[in-house]
């Protein structure tokens, strides 16, 4: 999350490219699956149990009954695999996914500010298929598979972009997605220094406006990523995430993918992180992601300064050191974000869960910053953010020695 820049570095990414140019594919478009994959080079198969995403929880994180769809997008083939995900969901025609009115800058929307991102879906198709550089998270930041989410993280700055309510959009174009993408991937080549986002690979975050676990309740898009690729040598798929969705398990990353568990000391979670897995759970959860595939990073994120953070962030730090496994340790890195806000979403957030703006809205501590899309964000003071950043690092190198921190911003 946050704001986004190009490395410096030599090898960094060329340029931010759109999908006008035309190269040679790494492989053909007939060569992906859909759906989950047991093992390298077995053909897509049904689990042996229930889904998760059919189970009474992920029922309670998506209970959909309405569907906002561009025609196109609802008569394409995932268009119709999400409808008929969702028999009991009434079918809405919309011109564009960005313009709904009833949705969008409706303020009467934020009485029912979670009712919505419960019960609604949106099916556009994603028009400007652009990867642009990024140097922090990723090399990369790639055409997401989605827009929104079910989850509502109080500080979270994707539904500052459509006003009241922000459910999750589904691009079902996703073939276009992946082929933008593997053009893509052919045109960088090997990397050709290694820098802080990965010394081998390029790496691509597929889930910037979006959280891809719950976003794989709905759709086939998130593993047909993981799945594309698992068949390109040179780069890697990243998302962040704070939902644990079992059925990802049941994929092939092959190493391509990397998880990115966001975590924060559960008194933090439970006032600001809504509808999200607990804390413990994204942790204990990193050993069969691993076991599985994925690489598994953390993000400490966001880190909010109140009153006894630092005290439990030892506290947390000390918990991963506990419980986590020697293998997990071994790879693992992380991202030490601090809280970024903005005062349109505090003044929205002020409507539906004020309590939140209390730890958020500081003030104090914070100066305004105009942020790369023209925005005015807030953020700690310079000195008091770099003294907030050296004391959580200085907590890591004490309780979780091992934890390599890629960047701290």
């Amino acid at each position: 999350m946050g704001e986004h820049r190009g490395p410096d570095d030599a090898g960094g990414p060329r340029r931010a490219e759109d999908d006008t140019e035309q190269a040679d594919t790494l492989f053909g478009l007939e060569d992906l699956s859909s759906g989950p994959v047991r093992s390298s080079g077995e053909s897509p198969a049904s689990p042996a149990g229930p889904l998760f995403r059919d189970s009474p929880a992920a029922r309670r994180m998506l209970s959909v009954r309405e569907i906002h769809a561009e025609p196109a997008a609802a008569a394409s083939p995932r268009g119709r695999e999400i409808i008929a995900r969702f028999p009991g969901a009434r079918i809405i025609d919309v011109d564009s996914h960005w313009r709904i009115p009833q949705l969008h800058g409706n303020a009467g929307n934020l009485e029912r500010w979670v009712r919505i991102k419960s019960e609604v879906l949106v099916l556009g198709d994603k028009k400007t298929l652009a990867t642009r550089p990024n140097g922090r998270s990723a090399d990369w930041i790639a055409p997401g598979p989605a827009n929104g989410c079910a989850m509502a993280c109080a500080y979270c700055y994707v539904p500052r972009r459509k006003g009241y309510a922000n459910p999750i959009t589904v691009f079902t174009n996703i073939e276009a997605i992946i082929a933008h993408l593997a053009r893509h991937v052919a045109r960088q080549g090997p990397k050709r220094e290694a820098n802080q986002c990965d010394p081998k690979a390029w790496v691509y975050d597929i889930g910037e406006n979006s959280d891809c676990s719950v976003d794989s309740l709905i759709s086939g898009n998130v593993a047909d990523l993981v799945n594309a690729f698992a068949h390109w040598p040179t780069a890697k798929a990243s998302f962040a995430t704070k939902f644990v969705n079992p059925d990802l398990l049941l994929l092939d990353p092959r190493g391509r993918t990397r998880i990115r568990f966001s975590v924060m000391p559960p008194e933090d979670s439970r006032l600001l992180d809504i509808r999200t897995s607990p804390v413990q759970e994204r942790i204990a959860a990193a050993a069969d992601f691993l076991e599985c595939g994925y690489e598994v990073h953390f993000n400490l994120s966001p880190v909010v300064v109140r009153a006894g953070w630092e005290a439990d962030w030892r506290l947390l730090l000390q918990h991963m050191d506990d419980v986590l496994p020697q293998a997990v340790k071994d790879q693992a890195a992380a991202e030490v974000i601090m809280l970024t806000h903005n005062r349109d979403l505090h003044e929205l957030n002020l409507a539906w869960h004020p309590r939140a703006e209390d730890v958020l809205w500081r003030p104090d501590l914070q100066q305004a910053k105009r942020s790369e899309n023209g925005s005015w964000n807030v953020r700690y003071r310079t000195p008091d953010k770099a003294r907030a950043v050296d004391s959580l690092q200085r907590l890591i190198a004490a309780h979780a020695p091992w934890l390599r921190v890629r960047y701290a911003f």
